[in-house]
């Protein structure tokens, strides 16, 4: 299964482009993530006092924590128009500079994905966004003649789940760079309660906290529950979401308390049962379990490890107390030695 598949990926399924009636609009209405929404608020409030383009914007962090609401957002409050693309729709140097050409006056270009943009794009985006003008070579040879076009003053909002794929001169034309992380649970509770307003759904205040508690601390994640709850309960229920029928809608999808799926609870049973708690090489547990030992790393691990369920050490992969007793395993068993691989 490709982690877009799963219900708890942050990445974007098909379906969550219905989310976008149910995104805020303003500063106001952000849930969560203070300290950036304050940053962003300062920013903002003196870019149009001394009425000058924002700024350029990096946000980073995992997959369905907002980096594309707050590109939105920022639009709103400064009241200009967005033009959204991505790193890998950038093939060549010549759609970005087709992109830059038709922005106006403090336009923002939204640009997700954007450590996955080409080396040849990069560099024209180089002196776009540090003297706003365009580099064109026109003709070839010895006649080749080199043009610059002035732009007017936009700002590029970047956005990335791998910032350290940046290279540094990209990074360092952002003015500010912004960190998004998870989400508590009294966030994510007023963002469930907020979406199920929205989408008119009745649910009660246990319904909203067993939802938000297994939402991982990604509203991405959240509101694609929240609908698939409602689905169990017009179903199985009156349509009202209870807590009840929350943990029964939760549990038939194989999503436990924690927000953890078959996937990661196979990942802690291999460590723990085939290989006695660890250590044990990702190798090893990728050909276990039949997975891409990549997508193990990049995937699964990131969520186990902040929950404190794995440790990753010299020697390989070791299973803590904290996912002994969450599986209900007894942990009374002596340590093995590392694997080499």
């Amino acid at each position: 299964m490709s982690d877009a598949d799963r219900m708890v990926s942050g990445k974007k399924r098909a379906e969550d482009r219905q989310d976008n009636a149910l995104r805020p609009r303003r500063l106001d209405e952000m849930t969560g993530q203070d300290r950036v929404v304050e940053n962003l608020r300062i920013l903002i409030e003196a870019a149009k006092a001394r009425r000058e383009a924002l700024d350029h914007v990096l946000l980073y962090g995992p997959p369905g924590l907002g980096k594309t609401t707050f590109a939105h957002v920022i639009a709103n409050e400064m009241d200009v128009n967005i033009r959204i693309t991505a790193g890998p729709s950038i093939e060549r140097a010549g759609d970005l500079a087709a992109i830059l050409t038709h922005l106006r006056e403090s336009d923002i270009l939204f640009i997700d994905e954007i450590h996955r943009l080409g080396r040849a794009v990069e560099e024209v985006l180089y002196p776009a966004m540090e003297d706003f003008a365009l580099d064109i070579v026109i003709g070839k040879g010895p006649s080749a003649k080199n043009v610059r076009l002035n732009l007017p003053r936009f700002t590029v909002i970047g956005a990335t789940t791998r910032l350290a794929l940046l290279t540094a001169p990209l990074r360092a034309r952002f003015g500010a760079v912004y960190r998004l992380d998870f989400y508590d649970q009294a966030a994510m509770e007023t963002i469930v309660e907020r979406a199920a307003g929205l989408l008119d759904v009745p649910i009660e205040l246990d319904g909203i906290r067993e939802i938000a508690s297994r939402a991982r601390g990604t509203p991405r994640i959240a509101l694609r529950l929240l609908k698939r709850v409602r689905d169990y309960a017009e179903v199985r229920a009156d349509g009202i979401i209870t807590g009840d029928i929350a943990d029964q809608a939760l549990d038939l999808l194989d999503i436990d308390e924690l927000g953890l799926d078959d996937i990661d609870r196979r990942v802690l049973r291999t460590i723990i049962e085939k290989f006695e708690g660890g250590p044990v090489g990702l190798e090893t547990i990728a050909a276990s379990i039949s997975e891409e030992s990549d997508t193990i790393m990049d995937v699964y691990e990131p969520y186990l490890l902040q929950l404190g369920f794995l440790e990753r050490t010299p020697r390989g992969r070791m299973a803590t107390r904290l996912a002994y007793e969450h599986l209900d395993i007894d942990n009374n068993r002596p340590p093995r030695q590392a694997s080499l691989f």
